[in-house]
């Protein structure tokens, strides 16, 4: 199985004074039913060292998995820790500079509009609901968010819009880079739809 790394989200435990990097199992089943093995990248990598070598830890890292692809997970909102932000963005650069894939789920997809210049806006309506989308990607997604792209950020297309107009998956315009706002790993039983098209961004 080629190896797609993971950014993790980071869950504070304050009774246990710890911040801890999690990733739900459920990304791991969905990427082995895919035809891929999970490798979670830790989040502390890219703020060990400070000043010329802050990045240098992180990359290493990125190049010994060498990676087939990247997942950006959902979970935390931008900002709301830093460590987390410096990797996914740090993770966005190694995968420009290798020209691999990259899916964003939910606030990955946010991330990589983000680091375009293109800042998520609170959305009602969107978070524990199920509803259709439209566009190149159709059908009935999961939906968790409570932020939205407003509008189609630099370099990419949109691909898909919920009923309201929300746009729900991006495509980069020259990259084989995709973010889409459901999880598909959520999902009881993976849609075919979603392993399929993952499968195809990914390259198998």
């Amino acid at each position: 199985m080629k190896i797609v790394a993971v950014s993790q989200r980071v869950d504070v435990l304050q009774d246990k004074k710890e911040r801890r990097d999690a990733l739900d199992q459920n990304i791991v089943r969905f990427l082995i039913a895919c035809g891929f093995f999970a490798i979670p990248v830790p989040n502390i990598l890219d703020t060990v060292w400070k000043g010329n070598a802050s990045r240098k830890y992180l990359l290493a890292f990125m190049n010994r998995i060498n990676p087939h692809a990247l997942i950006l997970s959902g979970g935390n909102d931008i900002g709301e820790s830093s460590e987390r932000d410096e990797t996914e963005f740090t993770m966005i650069d190694y995968a420009e500079q290798k020209k691999i894939p990259i899916l964003g789920i939910c606030r990955g997809m946010q991330v990589m509009a983000y680091k375009v210049g293109t800042k998520p806006i609170p959305i009602s309506g969107h978070a524990g609901e199920s509803h259709n989308v439209k566009g190149e990607i159709r059908g009935k997604v999961n939906s968790y968010h409570n932020f939205c792209i407003p509008v189609c950020p630099e370099g990419y297309i949109i691909i898909s819009k919920s009923d309201d107009n929300i746009i729900e998956a991006i495509k980069h315009r020259s990259l084989p880079w995709e973010g889409w706002m459901w999880h598909p790993e959520r999902e009881a039983n993976f849609t075919k739809r979603d392993v399929e098209r993952l499968k195809a961004l990914f390259g198998i």
